[in-house]
């Protein structure tokens, strides 16, 4: 199963971890006269706090023409003795009155209920040989297992438990061979995305000494037929590089085991542009070597190629499109968005490939969006999107419909796990209210069975998951799904959370969230809203919510928090926001745009110095999600909802919990130190601001079970309180575990 498999914000993608998985101008629905008004209105008034010190520099820059203010530009030097003692200061201000809030330790004692669980991921199969990752409650991080046969005696074989004494290392990407007696993997230092591939021998449990390669940041390994070698995307570590244009360095390498990585042979050069990614592929049959030149989440270019060959053929460029090509038995099946908003597959014969021969297998779906295409056992496997939920469907090679795969029930599944030429496939589904559970089917039969489910301290029962439909601010009809404990009273007095990501074609699913579950259970309310910016309804859903189109994306969570007081689930005081990472960048803009709207924010590891987010990290290559500074119509865009720009000094904001992460290497987290540091020095914000810090973690966070429980004890205790919202007295959890 594959899809464009863009390095994952590297795609901004929602944070999860390997446990489970943007304003000077003021908008017109919040006028600058109503701000301080609402601000004066709210019931309660509360001291401000006493934050560290925070000098402010005139710093101000002339950017097309417009004087755009940047005073805590200095807390972008992270390395800097002032920057770490501030850092210092404010995480432990923030610890200390997280630790005090009531109700904060019942929710780590629920908390290590829900997360400490036994579970087990679908199957990868290699030859007669298995791989999953299973869960242990009585162990940090997963643990990777193979067997002999489906039957055969489990065996460890990577367990990061033990990599360093603190935790901090993880494991990323890990490939077997396709005989199943290697597997090339990545370590990452701190949980980041910098990594460092490495090869073992599975039966001897053995670490190659030699097969060791750095700059394994964007690496997803592809092995030959023989075992002999791999295909490996590489980015050069040289620290005289400027990060902003690091991507642009990417190139396609092969590894010859047991040679020297320094010596690896060049097989595709770099793009030379730090807006682009390269990634490679290759047929299991190593007869079709891919190189993908990808620009942003709309569109790339393919080529093509046999090993060996010396020039690369150009098989599709990309022109507002994209394009992913699976290829087998001599014959590549293109699943793309060209002329097809929701997406369509073709059949192309190599030795015609030109564009005008191309036949199309399966057409588009009006009424449903193909998320991914797979070939197992024969037939194309085909994910689709229905109102954000899974579908399904098995076709043959012909395209002929076969059937669409029996699900448990609405929710979220993936794409059918297994070989091109093998009956034997496997799926994963889950909803808000069903824990994840691993199925095994046959493709010719149809045949659905049982194969792992998760145990979760839990009554599935107890809760109620509605999906609604609301209009945003230009009449666009926006899907949420909202889910509540039995019971509940539409009185308009219930916590309530929205969640929200909107960008970057990632589809909001409705997937099992154990966090939600005390939160659930004090008489709360969870909701999703399925902003555009999102893949739910297909390109179009894309487009509509990226670059001049941004603030339909801030409209549509407005308009979500409009529909929840609206139909009397909650109201303003008691509603909360939550996004991470451009769901960051989400709840910026949320927060200052419509202040009145929220109660409560919590922010994780955000975008919000829209001007200059594209000279870190790696943040030229969402250009053509976000658009860039550079360009003065971009610009202009930007400017107006870059919510680092737009606090106000006399408006109080909903109280604000900042989750960062100091190793953080995608996002970086200068914007988070920022908007802290404008939102504290705002004379009229009397609500708490909080800037947590996660040691030694990345962008996707701790991968350490007993993080993930002090970082959920910390954000609900928060929230409970700052909603003015009695705490359980045992109860919540982290996303995705």
């Amino acid at each position: 199963m594959r899809k464009l498999l863009v390095p994952a914000l590297m795609s901004l993608a929602a944070c999860a971890t390997t446990q489970e998985a943007a304003r000077e101008a003021v908008p017109a629905s919040a006028s600058a006269d109503a701000r301080p008004a609402v601000a004066a209105a709210r019931s309660e008034e509360v001291s401000r706090m006493a934050y560290p010190h925070t000098p402010s520099q005139p710093i101000v820059d002339t950017v097309h023409g417009v004087q755009v203010a940047d005073p805590y530009r200095w807390l972008e030097d992270e390395k800097s003795p002032e920057v770490q003692a501030w850092m210092k200061a404010e995480n432990e201000q923030a610890r200390a009155a997280l630790a005090q809030m009531p109700g904060r330790d019942a929710l780590a004692r629920r908390f290590r209920e829900l997360y400490y669980v036994d579970s087990m991921t679908a199957p990868l199969r290699r030859a007669n040989r298995y791989f999953y990752f299973r869960t242990h409650k009585d162990k940090e991080k997963a643990i990777l297992y193979w067997r002999d046969g489906e039957a055969g005696a489990e065996k460890v074989l990577l367990d990061p438990n033990g990599w360093s004494k603190d935790g901090t290392v993880s494991l990323g990407t890990w490939v077997p061979s396709w005989d199943g007696k290697r597997v090339v993997f990545a370590q990452r230092p701190n949980a980041a995305d910098e990594a460092v591939l490495h090869v073992l021998d599975v039966d001897s449990g053995e670490w190659s000494k030699v097969d060791v390669i750095e700059g394994a940041k964007y690496a997803g390994p592809h092995w030959t037929p023989d075992g002999k070698g791999f295909y490996y995307e590489w980015l050069p570590t040289d620290p005289s590089i400027p990060v902003d244009a690091r991507p642009g360095y990417t190139t396609l390498r092969f590894h010859q085991l047991g040679q020297d990585p320094k010596n690896d042979a060049l097989v595709h050069p770099r793009t030379g542009d730090p807006t682009t990614f390269l990634q490679g592929d290759l047929s299991r049959d190593g007869k079709f070597l891919f190189a993908y030149v990808i620009r942003g989440w709309s569109e790339n270019d393919v080529y093509w190629k046999h090993p060996g060959e010396k020039d690369w053929r150009l098989l599709v460029k990309g022109q507002g499109a994209k394009y992913t090509v699976l290829a087998w038995k001599d014959r590549f099946y293109v699943t793309t968005d060209e002329g097809a908003p929701r997406q369509r597959v073709f059949v192309v014969n190599p030795t015609k490939p030109e564009r005008a021969a191309w036949r199309e297998l399966v057409a588009e779906d009006p009424a449903a969006s193909l998320e991914s295409t797979a070939i197992v056992g024969g037939h194309l496997t085909l994910e689709y999107l229905r109102d954000a939920a899974t579908e399904v469907r098995l076709a043959t090679l012909e395209g002929k419909p076969v059937r669409t795969v029996q699900l448990p029930g609405v929710g979220a599944a993936s794409n059918l796990l297994g070989q091109e030429d093998s009956d034997e496939a496997y799926f994963s589904f889950s909803s808000f209210t069903t824990p994840r559970q691993v199925y095994k089917t046959s493709v010719a039969s149809g045949k659905v069975s049982l194969w792992s489910r998760v145990e979760m301290p839990m009554d599935p029962d107890a809760y109620t998951v509605e999906q609604v439909f609301y209009p945003s601010k230009d009449g666009t009809r926006v899907p949420m799904f909202v889910v509540y404990r039995k019971g509940l009273k539409r009185d308009g007095t219930a916590p309530t959370l929205l969640y929200g990501y909107g960008g970057f074609f990632v589809s909001m699913q409705p997937a099992f969230r154990s966090n939600i579950l005390p939160w659930l259970d004090a008489g709360g309310v969870y909701a999703v809203a399925n902003l555009r910016g999102g893949g739910e309804y297909g390109k179009a859903w894309h487009d509509a919510g990226r670059l001049a189109n941004k603030q339909n994306v801030f409209d549509d969570f407005h308009a979500a928090a409009e529909y929840l007081a609206r139909e009397h689930y909650t109201q303003p005081s008691k509603l909360a926001i939550y996004g991470g990472s451009n769901g960051g960048l989400l709840v910026g803009a949320a927060m200052t745009q419509r202040p009145e709207l929220y109660g409560a924010a919590v922010c994780a590891v955000p975008l919000l110095d829209m001007v200059r987010y594209h000279l870190f990290g790696s943040g030229r290559t969402w250009t053509p999600e976000y658009g860039s500074a550079e360009d003065a119509a971009q610009f202009k865009t930007l400017y107006a909802y870059s919510p680092y720009h737009h606090v106000r000094p006399d408006v109080r904001y909903p109280a604000l919990l900042m989750m960062s992460a100091d190793h953080d290497d995608r996002v970086d987290p200068l914007h988070a130190r920022k908007f802290v540091a404008a939102m504290q020095a705002a004379p009229g914000n009397t609500s708490p601001v909080l800037l947590r810090i996660e040691a030694n973690s990345g962008h996707q966070g701790s991968d350490q079970v007993a993080k993930a429980i002090e970082s959920s004890a910390d954000m609900y205790a928060f929230l409970f309180q700052a909603l003015g919202v009695k705490a359980p007295a045992a109860g919540v959890a982290v996303e995705g575990h």
